[in-house]
């Protein structure tokens, strides 16, 4: 299977798997039915859907991507986990890499009560 053959929002999510730095892990966290709007300063909004065909998809792309990586997927209820491993390995302390990117509408609602927050210490 090849990226071009991936969902938008399959793609979404395995672009914040590619963000590798530093040597550290990239743990992407999703909830199937997730959808927001984001609006980029230079650029036009955009909306980011990751819908039940998106997860069937992405699970097909981990396991006949054509581009030599591997990936980890955990599905629990709703919520997703994908990780891009190094060296095609779970580490045995993966309980210690943080989230790199959620896509859940619990995290959405605690950025938007955090921004609220600022803004009202801001006033």
């Amino acid at each position: 299977m090849e990226w071009t053959d991936l969902t938008e929002g399959a793609k979404a999510v395995l672009e914040q798997t590619r963000n590798i730095k530093n040597d550290h892990i990239q743990i992407v966290e999703f909830e199937v039915g997730f959808e927001e709007q984001f609006e980029e300063q230079d650029e036009d909004a955009f909306t980011v859907s990751i819908q039940e065909e998106d997860y069937a998809n992405l699970k097909k792309y981990t396991k006949e991507n054509e581009y030599e990586e591997k990936y980890h997927m955990a599905r629990n209820k709703n919520i997703v986990k994908i990780i891009l491993l190094e060296n095609g390995k779970i580490p045995d302390n993966l309980s210690e890499f943080p989230v790199f990117r959620q896509y859940k509408k619990e995290a959405l609602l605690k950025d938007q009560a955090e921004t609220e927050s600022i803004s009202e210490e801001q006033e």
